[in-house]
């Protein structure tokens, strides 16, 4: 099978991203826009654009109907949903393959397991793979909570079982704050996900957030492609990436990815998908699995040469994948910084106008974005505007490296978390690579030690 005609179910640097892939390999585009992003990036360049509603998500980029219209009178070969937005919505990518596209992602079985995240424990221990210690299915009551707390001893944290992003999430040291703790994590996953369902797991206290790339075609080839570090985060959200973990030696590295391997292919697995651990203390704990691209992928890219939607378009046009295990080389080291339009203290969003914009270059800079000088930066969307990624011979050369190129990013008319960049690229801790998915919350609360 080939595709002569890819239509991108998303918007701003991601939908770029994946139009340029397939602009490199021959296949024309269909960028799907709401009203408000009629003078997006992705859709100046795209062949064909069509407009699917008002500028609301839920109006435009998550309604199925008005995406497989837009792919129907385009008359495309598959469609790539990209991240967020219905990216791991089983029930659309099952709709994609009933009207006769191709989804340019996993099964929607495998992304129904993988997207309940009590499901997704138990089909990852039963490949072998260790997890956080947790309570057997969802919590029925507080009484449950309780007595599951008790038994696997606290802190506990509760999370959403269709969670994502930090929302649903709650973190208890006591029995008295796991009541409230309950509360509010169920009530955010119902406004979130439209689910209330929670489950419990043990907090542990200082772990890093190390994540595996796999990609396995439908031959029943799987490569793993390293890990990646992604501890420092606010909120649970990711801000800054790096590949490989300085926090792994290579007796770790090879088992983590061995194991990762060996597991999606007992899965049948197909397509791009991310393993997420918490590693502390020498352990390794799934925590969960996205099944698609991750925002983060291009340091992946940066290490190991491999452009990352081409072999997923590759694999759902159903070809082999051309390397094997011992072929994929690790090089150098590479960092993400995700520039998003926020206060770099406050970390409120800054919509805005673009009134100056000058990205860096050089050898081993990237960026990712979708922005231009007059670009309206819209206050319906994701905040994240800019991905800069930057690539060395090793660590140190590679934050060397990003420091002069964060010197040399200009973004005027909004806020940007570039102060931000800045600062953590010249943090002791971090240029030490000692952190964790604790460290940069602490830092912005004035409780990290400067001199350490």
């Amino acid at each position: 099978m080939t595709f002569k005609k890819i239509l991108i179910a998303n918007r701003g640097e991601i939908a770029l991203r994946i139009h340029r892939a397939c602009q490199e390999m021959g296949i024309g585009t269909v960028a799907i826009h709401s009203t408000a992003d009629s003078e997006a990036m992705h859709v100046r360049l795209a062949n064909e654009s069509v407009c699917i509603g008002p500028a609301a998500a839920k109006d435009s980029y998550l309604k199925i109907p008005a995406i497989l219209s837009a792919a129907t009178i385009s008359a495309v070969d598959a469609i790539h949903p990209g991240v967020g937005f219905l990216s791991e919505n089983a029930e659309f990518a099952a709709m994609v393959e009933e009207h006769h596209f191709a989804f340019i992602g996993p099964t929607p079985e495998h992304i129904r397991i993988m997207g309940d995240k009590i499901t997704a424990k138990e089909t990852i221990k039963n490949l072998g793979i260790p997890v956080v210690p947790g309570s057997e299915g969802t919590l029925t009551s507080l009484k449950e909570a309780l007595k599951s707390a008790e038994h696997i001893g606290y802190p506990v944290i509760i999370k959403a079982t269709s969670g994502g992003g930090g929302k649903g999430m709650k973190v208890a040291y006591n029995s008295s704050e796991l009541e409230e703790s309950l509360r509010l994590a169920k009530s955010e996953a119902s406004v979130n996900f439209g689910n209330d369902e929670v489950y419990l797991e043990k907090y542990l206290g200082k772990p890093r957030h190390i994540e595996v790339q796999i990609i396995a075609d439908t031959f029943g080839n799987v490569l793993h492609l390293g890990e990646r570090d992604c501890s420092l985060q606010r909120r649970h959200q990711k801000v800054w990436e790096e590949a490989p973990s300085p926090a792994l030696d290579e007796t770790r590295r090879v088992q983590l990815g061995e194991m990762v391997r060996q597991a999606i292919s007992k899965m049948g697995y197909r397509g791009v998908g991310t393993l997420e651990f918490l590693y502390e203390k020498g352990k390794f704990y799934f925590i969960e699995m996205n099944t698609r691209l991750q925002v983060e992928h291009p340091i992946t890219e940066m290490i190991t040469g491999i452009d990352l939607v081409r072999e997923q378009i590759r694999v759902a046009m159903g070809k082999p994948l051309t390397l094997r295990q011992e072929d994929i080389k690790f090089l150098g080291h590479a960092i993400e910084c995700r520039i998003n339009a926020e206060h770099p203290e406050t970390f409120m969003p800054s919509p805005g106008r673009i009134t100056e914009y000058h990205t860096p270059g050089g050898l081993g800079v990237r960026v990712d974005s979708g922005l231009y000088s007059g670009y309206q930066i819209l206050p319906y969307y994701d905040s994240l505007v800019s991905k800069l990624i930057v690539h060395g011979d090793n660590r140190q050369q590679c934050i060397q490296r990003l420091r002069r190129a964060l010197d040399e990013y200009v973004i005027s008319g909004v806020e940007t978390l570039l102060p931000l960049h800045k600062r953590l690229a010249t943090e002791p801790d971090v240029i030490a690579g000692q952190y964790d998915i604790h460290w940069l919350e602490k830092m912005l609360k004035g409780e990290v030690d400067q001199a350490a």
